[in-house]
């Protein structure tokens, strides 16, 4: 955790008051698509992008559930497990890319400024798409980024690239405020934001929780106001949604693209690396 990090969560101590993160908020999808009859959750996220906001309605507009992936068929014949190779336990578990694209088009320039960390010619490049109300892509940000980071991003093997993909108006405001920090911390805001998520994505008032927390990192109410309701703001934001989602194929979150191979849900460090290595 850098000295940013910990110097917010410190403060943060004091804050908000914790609350149970609601089902509502599960607006994200763990689990790959692995049958041709499995429920993709694009059509979802086109309905909750095409509806019209106003910055200053973030707070109030509920969130979006993505539409679970459909359970593939349990287990194996027999005579297709004895005409399968023996596979490693580590290499049976690894998830299999779900499509690629070229690297040098998903890197074109976007509607926003690329909040990327580690070399620009690093061998590996990791994009990521995320929804801050997403739990899954805080459980990433908690328990796998750092080790991530320290391993790869600060070797110089990897370049590690965030970008939005908010599924509900809480999320795109939380964006925004990360949006509107002073340089440099949008990194750090994020991580603050992931690991406080329980205390403001299920708030019964979103936009208290969110003040107490921007009061916290730096914001005047008055910044926190003004970020809130820049319009070209909320609607770049929207536009690398809808980038992803239309360009690259993006339906769930956390997706990442490794070198242009797209996976979608959590991964461990292990998995992680396990991808990574083999492009080294």
């Amino acid at each position: 955790m850098s000295l940013s990090e910990m110097t917010l969560l410190k403060r943060l101590s004091s804050g908000v008051a914790i609350a149970t993160l609601a089902l509502a908020l599960v607006a994200c999808s763990d689990e790959k698509k692995e049958t041709a009859n499995a429920a993709a959750p694009v059509e979802t996220v086109d309905t909750a992008t095409k509806t019209e906001m106003k910055p200053a309605d973030t707070m109030t507009t509920s969130s979006t559930s993505a539409t679970p992936a459909t359970t593939p068929a349990a287990g194996q014949t027999q005579m297709a497990q004895a005409a399968a190779p023996a596979a490693s336990p580590a290499a049976a578990e690894l998830p299999q890319a779900e499509g690629e694209i070229e690297l040098s088009k998903l890197m074109e320039p976007g509607a926003l400024p690329e909040m990327a960390i580690g070399k620009a010619d690093a061998p590996v490049t990791v994009v990521e798409y995320m929804s801050m109300t997403c739990p899954h892509c805080a459980n990433f940000h908690n328990k796998t980024f750092d080790a991530i980071k320290a391993k790869y991003v600060e070797s110089g093997k990897v370049r590690f690239v965030l970008r939005e993909f908010p599924f509900d108006p809480r999320a795109a405001a939380a964006f925004m405020l990360a949006r509107c920090a002073p340089e440099g911390q949008y990194f750090p805001m994020v991580s603050m934001l992931f690991k406080q998520q329980e205390q403001w994505a299920a708030a019964q008032n979103g936009r208290d929780a969110l003040l107490q927390m921007s009061k916290l990192a730096g914001f005047s109410q008055e910044s926190f106001e003004t970020c809130l309701t820049n319009q070209k703001l909320l609607d770049d934001v929207n536009a690398v949604m809808q980038k992803g989602m239309k360009e690259y194929k993006v339906a769930s979150t956390p997706t990442f693209f490794i070198n242009g191979k797209r996976y979608s849900g959590d991964m461990s460090v292990d998995t992680m690396s396990a991808l990574i290595d083999p492009l080294l």
